[in-house]
């Protein structure tokens, strides 16, 4: 029996014969038909191809949310070629580092993000540029290729297991790592939420950011394979959303607690007509009972979520019939996936005991690109990624993350790993050693703060920190609070005790 080819160009392929008078996208009041986009991508293929693209080479995108990223996407995959998303909060320093390890061929930016890439321009490896947006020097104009090319007439065919994406997420030792997707995993990813609580109805509005695992792959890819209709948004404005929810009778939407809560607190919220909205998707921190009340209140459901970009994302999933029964829990392990809690030795802990949390299933990712010693040592022998968070399992399954092992901070939805933002602050002069922690905070969920010890005779103001290490980590990655302490708490070996300086702090 001939295996179904999964791949993303072939489901958009297919998508134009079955679907092509649907609307598929709309972006700032224009909408494209299926058959519209399908073109775009099929010529957007073209253009790609002539320049020399070929199956396994690396095709980048960094900018805000755009159809532009979409296209990308979709035609790199139709040539059988490896989509990199990059986070257009990224420095230039930072950029340059991925589009090198991944090896990019052809990179395509917005009208935003051009200038980040003309500064490094001259020590990237990438063969050509393309301006998604306006014409630029130096750029070719990525509007007029594609209306000037003869669409592709089909695409490549690929395998489960080919990549599909390389999506970089930062590691502890500060370099970050590109998780390497599989058509497979992002197909049984697919699986998992549809097996769990299908909320994505006939539209879904994505405005979380396209370069993360969320934004992409939690409503947006699957909405496509549903020949459903995607409300793109540049980026999130709780007015615009809350607005768009009811212009587009908008079924589902993805995001974080902070943009439920600040949708919340908007004037128009009360008034809002949400009768449409199925219910949301919510991912990167638990949602406090306060704001799943308020959106009660409007009989809107939460479902909730834990992942990762090493599993495509979806680990667990909490269904919003349970959302208040097991508050503060991430769920259960979905269909296809399945979860358990270690001790140090990889032994499996029983309910209730604290242990690193792992996951195993066909989303979990193929490896680290070009990083085969990471890879061994995230995925054991028998498959399970170790995901380095902390979690226990209930009696019943249910999963209760407690704590990071890596001692990751998540501030507004943003991954922040210390070990990173530890080694730009060490080389200010003034600092004669740092930790980096995250503190509660309302409005960002955690604050990235800077415990520091100072030379004799120096001074420090957060200001002059932030400032320090602006040109190298992108702002959500910079402190929000600065602590000047004689010395780090640390124990015989000499290792800090974060978690020290995390109860001294956070009263």
């Amino acid at each position: 029996m001939q295996t179904p080819d999964i791949g993303l160009g072939n489901l958009i392929y297919r998508r134009t014969q079955l679907s092509g008078s649907r609307p598929a996208l709309t972006f700032e009041d224009k909408t494209l038909t299926y058959a519209e986009f399908g073109e775009r991508v099929f010529k957007l293929a073209s253009v790609l191809r002539e320049g020399g693209v070929c199956r396994g080479d690396r095709v980048g995108y960094i900018g805000l949310n755009h159809p532009a990223f979409l296209e990308t996407m979709y035609a790199a995959n139709v040539l059988g070629a490896v989509f990199v998303p990059l986070n257009f909060r990224l420095t230039g320093h930072e950029v340059q580092f991925i589009a090198n390890n991944a090896g990019i061929h052809t990179l395509v930016a917005d009208n935003e993000l051009r200038a980040i890439i003309d500064s490094e321009k001259t020590n990237l490896v990438c063969r050509r540029y393309l301006s998604a947006e306006d014409e630029a020097e130096g750029w070719e104009h990525y509007e007029s290729l594609v209306s000037s090319s003869e669409a592709l007439s089909e695409p490549e065919s690929v395998e489960a297991c080919d990549i599909a994406f390389i999506m970089y997420t930062s590691g502890t030792t500060g370099l970050p790592k590109g998780a390497m997707l599989t058509y497979g995993n992002l197909f049984w990813n697919g699986a998992n939420i549809m097996g769990a609580e299908n909320l994505l109805g006939t539209v879904s509005l994505t405005c979380a950011p396209l370069f993360h695992i969320g934004g992409l792959n939690v409503t947006t890819l699957n909405t496509f394979t549903a020949g459903a209709h995607v409300i793109l948004h540049r980026q999130f404005d709780p007015a615009l959303v809350l607005s768009d929810l009811q212009r587009y009778k908008v079924s589902c939407m993805f995001g974080a607690p902070a943009m439920f809560l600040f949708m919340s607190q908007m004037p128009e919220f009360a008034d809002a007509d949400l009768s449409s909205v199925e219910g949301f998707i919510c991912g990167a921190a638990p949602v406090p009972e306060s704001l799943i009340k308020v959106y009660a209140d409007r009989d809107i459901k939460f479902c909730q979520g834990y992942g990762l970009t090493e599993t495509a994302p979806m680990a667990s999933l909490l269904t919003s019939d349970q959302c208040l029964n097991k508050l503060g829990s991430a769920g259960t392990a979905p269909l296809y996936t399945q979860l358990r809690i270690v001790d140090a030795h990889n032994t499996s802990l029983p309910a209730h005991e604290r242990g690193e949390i792992c996951i195993k299933g066909p989303n979990i990712m193929k490896g680290y690109w070009n990083r085969p010693e990471a890879t061994r040592e995230a995925i054991d022998e028998q498959g399970w990624f170790h995901s380095g968070d902390v979690g226990y399992l209930d009696e019943e399954g249910y999963l209760f993350i407690c704590d990071r092992v890596k001692d990751m901070v998540i501030s507004g939805g943003e991954n922040v790993y210390p070990a990173e933002v530890e080694g730009v602050l060490y080389e200010h002069p003034a600092i004669t050693e740092v930790a980096v922690i995250g503190l509660p905070d309302d409005k960002w969920g955690e604050a990235v703060t800077a415990v520091a010890a100072l030379a004799e005779g120096a001074s420090l103001t957060l200001e002059e920190l932030r400032e320090f290490g602006g040109d190298k980590l992108a702002r959500y990655k910079l402190p929000l609070h600065l602590k000047i302490v004689p010395a780090l708490p640390r124990n015989p070996a000499g290792k800090v005790l974060k978690f020290k300086l995390r109860d001294e702090y956070s009263g």
